[in-house]
């Protein structure tokens, strides 16, 4: 694997023939038909009005209604503009398909495409950046239909320089039955940041006992503490304190030493550093010190239903759990606020809500409302019909996270949290016996005398 470094240690000694030059700046965007300017996006009114159906005094907040007008109305109304430290959106991919739940009922609609679809995400995307801080992130949730048009636009927005990752995941089990192409089992997470200066607590893996064995094969004589030998030199040339001679030795030809001659001088004082036996140093790291494996760009082990046993919605786009662990404790702190404007089956409220930050959820679909209030209200359900219900909350628990990392902080269940406010477009407020969850008590404000009743679709359950 080549590594660059900077073009001012360009040394002419290849010859590389260009015969083309370029003229002006390399900045560069998308352009179409339809495409409305950024002035007009974000100075538009909100359009409609949202009614404040359930709760009041919470922390946390569920709309019912069109996400480009609630955000809107985050911005204008709420006030909240630089007040979001965390959006992560699982969007329509471009498909121009629907979609049902596993109960056989049409959840929501992807039948955008083209330039169409381009400018419905581009117009959220500029309030989403509105609304984050200085120091948010973004993750935008897309397969490889519109992923690379949309990552331009978020270059646009955000600019390629806050670009921090482009993820890969495997979101599924191997497809045999393809015939003429690779088998489709990834999608994308394309990460950004609002700014250089953004939260981040680098996500890591914990060891396993063989790769311990295997990574860390020496043990310290005096302490007995387990140690792997690393290089301490870089590639690429330095003419600063990096790049002079250290104990006799330079570095080897077109490399540095990682860290300058006294800091090397330091970590040889405590016994860090390694000498071979014909003089050759190298730096001993510990395991105790060792924080563990640092996650990288391909994430194998957060693919979605994985077994029977695991507890789900139902709804069709609903996410692993483990992926929105990682990245809202990655990219957040307790107390920061998460929002997903397509918030589905409602799956990054929950996390965000069990990892103690604030939420806001958006949907236009009823049946995802009825699946949020679900997961908060009454909880998750087994995926498969057949799963014995002898089978101990613990095993069910224990079934769902064998797959991933040894500590994880996500319970699939919790029921009964009535921790949120429950907004709807006005037009549609009256639906709300039509989209909160059968069984449930739930009350709701009577327009004319402004008292609250339990709604008829709960009486007598």
């Amino acid at each position: 694997m080549a590594t660059g470094i900077t073009k001012k240690n360009w040394t002419e000694e290849a010859h590389i023939i260009s015969d083309e030059s370029f003229i002006g700046d390399s900045a560069y965007e998308i352009n179409y038909e339809g495409k409305v300017s950024i002035h007009d996006i974000l100075n538009s009114g909100v359009k409609n009005k949202y009614e404040l159906i359930l709760g009041g005094h919470h922390q946390n907040d569920l709309f019912f209604g069109d996400n480009l007008d609630v955000l809107r109305y985050l911005i204008q109304e709420k006030k909240l503009v630089g007040k979001i430290k965390l959006v992560y959106i699982d969007p329509p991919y471009g498909t121009n398909s629907i979609f049902q739940s596993r109960h056989q009922k049409s959840s929501y609609k992807d039948d955008l495409v083209g330039s169409h679809y381009i400018e419905f995400i581009r117009r959220r995307l500029l309030l989403l950046r509105e609304l984050l801080t200085d120091d948010g992130s973004i993750y935008v949730h897309l397969d490889g239909n519109m992923a690379f048009q949309i990552k331009l636009v978020l270059d646009e927005i955000f600019g390629s320089k806050n670009f921090r990752g482009f993820i890969t995941r495997k979101k599924c089990s191997n497809k045999n039955s393809t015939k003429k192409t690779y088998g489709n089992i990834s999608d994308y997470l394309i990460f950004y940041s609002k700014s250089d200066s953004f939260t981040w607590h680098r996500p890591s893996d914990a060891w396993s006992d063989e790769k311990i064995a295997k990574e860390y094969p020496c043990i310290d004589e005096k302490t007995g503490r387990k140690y792997k030998k690393v290089p301490i030199h870089a590639p690429g040339m330095r003419n600063g304190q990096t790049g002079k001679e250290w104990r006799g030795k330079f570095p080897p030809e077109g490399k540095h030493w990682q860290y300058t001659p006294a800091k090397l001088d330091e970590l040889d004082a405590k016994d860090e550093i390694y000498w071979s036996s014909n003089g050759n140093p190298r730096r001993k790291v510990f395991l105790d010190m060792d924080k563990g494996i640092p996650v990288q760009d391909i994430w194998l082990d957060v693919q979605d239903s994985l077994n029977q046993n695991i507890k789900i919605t139902g709804y069709p786009t609903e996410k692993n759990p483990f992926l929105m662990e990682r990245i809202i404790e990655a990219s957040s702190n307790q107390g920061d606020i998460v929002l997903d404007c397509f918030a589905g089956s409602g799956t990054t409220l929950d996390l965000a809500d069990q990892l103690k930050r604030r939420w806001i959820g958006i949907d236009n679909s009823s049946e995802a409302i009825r699946n949020i209030f679900n997961r908060f209200y009454r909880g998750l359900e087994e995926m498969g019909d057949y799963v014995s219900r002898k089978v101990s909350s613990v095993a069910s628990v224990n079934s769902q996270v064998s797959f991933f990392e040894s500590e994880l902080k996500y319970n699939s269940n919790l029921r009964n949290r009535k921790n949120f406010n429950f907004y709807s477009d006005t037009r549609y407020s009256h639906l709300i016996k039509e989209v909160a969850i059968t069984g449930v008590e739930v009350k709701i404000k009577d327009k004319a005398t402004n008292q609250m009743y339990v709604s008829p679709a709960f009486r007598n359950k």
